[in-house]
């Protein structure tokens, strides 16, 4: 399965919840993303199948090598996305929600050019 912008929502809220909790539930999933126990399930079977998401002995979820790998190149680009659109005057909340929207369509390109205009900021600082 090609992984699609919900699988990536998916992903970037379990690394998240991951590094909150010692154990993420499909429960922990339904509070965060706001979807019902149903639709987290079908998503969550999906995943599994793909090979992104696994079981935990204890009940819980985690990510594969590759589910991490999405997960973290989807929260490094909401994180830089939310950083810039602050460095322009955007409120806190208001950036967190529009990185949120914008972070699956960015090209590398864009995302490195992001980085060094961020990090060339930070040095004239």
């Amino acid at each position: 399965m090609a992984i699609h912008e919900s699988g990536e929502n998916y992903l970037e809220q379990i690394l998240i919840l991951s590094s909150q909790k010692s154990k993420v539930r499909a429960v922990d999933l339904c509070a965060a993303l706001g979807f019902s126990r149903p639709t987290v399930s079908v998503m969550l079977r999906e995943l599994r199948a793909s090979g992104f998401v696994t079981a935990t002995d204890e009940g819980g979820l985690a990510l594969t090598e590759k589910g991490l790998a999405v997960a973290q190149r989807m929260y490094e680009r909401h994180c830089l996305l939310a950083q810039a659109l602050m460095a322009i005057g955007v409120s806190h909340d208001t950036a967190l929600e529009d990185a949120c929207k914008i972070e699956h369509d960015l090209s590398e390109e864009t995302v490195s050019c992001l980085k060094a205009f961020l990090a060339k900021m930070k040095s004239e600082a």
